[in-house]
């Protein structure tokens, strides 16, 4: 059965060029008999997360709609060891292998790719171990500190903020549709705004009236 193939190519910088990996993994495709269904290039620092053409490639594998994936280096595609890591433990999870023609196959044809498909899923489960460990370990020294977590109650940071600009353009006689448009908040954000802000006046109006009723009855003769 002849294997579909995505072949990937990135470079770091605008005045390098993927024609060398192009031409390479169209002819590695060739001399394997691979079945090349595109080719995706690449321009973008290596440590970099928004890299849509492989999330474009990541997207078929999971459709399973190819076989493999080619590159020339393994670092060509992850971004980091524990991206890697990741990556190609969902890869392994839809049977798509990852192969880089001058580098560590990842081939889950083979008893290397099982075998290394197995070590990555073990690595990885140990790292959110590692994780969930440090962020326990962190938030009990911050409890030891005294330090609060978590949002204090009554708390809303984003309303807040815009509180004053929300009730002022209510006063200049806008909707509240229009001024969720302009200041790019939800309506149900601006009515709770203003609902907060009118039973507050509501409650100092009345914690005033009770304030002046006590007043006049210890003044009255």
């Amino acid at each position: 059965m002849v294997q579909k193939v995505a072949i990937y190519c990135r470079v770091s910088t605008i005045d390098q060029s993927c024609e060398r990996q192009e031409r390479d993994l169209l002819a590695y495709s060739k001399k394997a008999g691979y079945e090349v269904v595109g080719v995706w290039k690449e321009i973008g620092s290596g440590t970099k997360n928004n890299r849509i053409e492989r999330k474009r490639i990541i997207s078929l594998a999971q459709a399973r709609e190819i076989d493999t994936i080619l590159v020339t280096e393994l670092t060509r595609w992850g971004r980091s060891t524990l991206d890697l890591i990741h990556t190609l433990q969902d890869l392994a999870q839809w049977d798509v292998s990852l192969i880089a023609s001058t580098g560590t196959q990842f081939d889950l044809a083979t008893p290397q790719g099982k075998m290394i498909a197995s070590i990555m899923a073990s690595l990885a489960e140990f790292e959110r171990d590692l994780v969930r460990e440090r962020v326990r370990s962190g938030l009990a020294a911050a409890k030891a500190r005294g330090k609060q977590l978590g949002r204090r109650l009554g708390q809303r940071v984003k309303s807040d903020h815009y509180a004053p600009r929300v009730l002022q353009m209510v006063d200049d006689g806008y909707s509240y549709r229009k001024i969720a448009e302009k200041l790019n908040l939800s309506k149900t954000t601006v009515n709770d705004i203003v609902k907060r802000h009118r039973q507050s006046v509501k409650n100092l109006e009345k914690t005033s009236c009770e304030a002046e009723e006590s007043t006049q009855s210890v003044f009255q003769p």
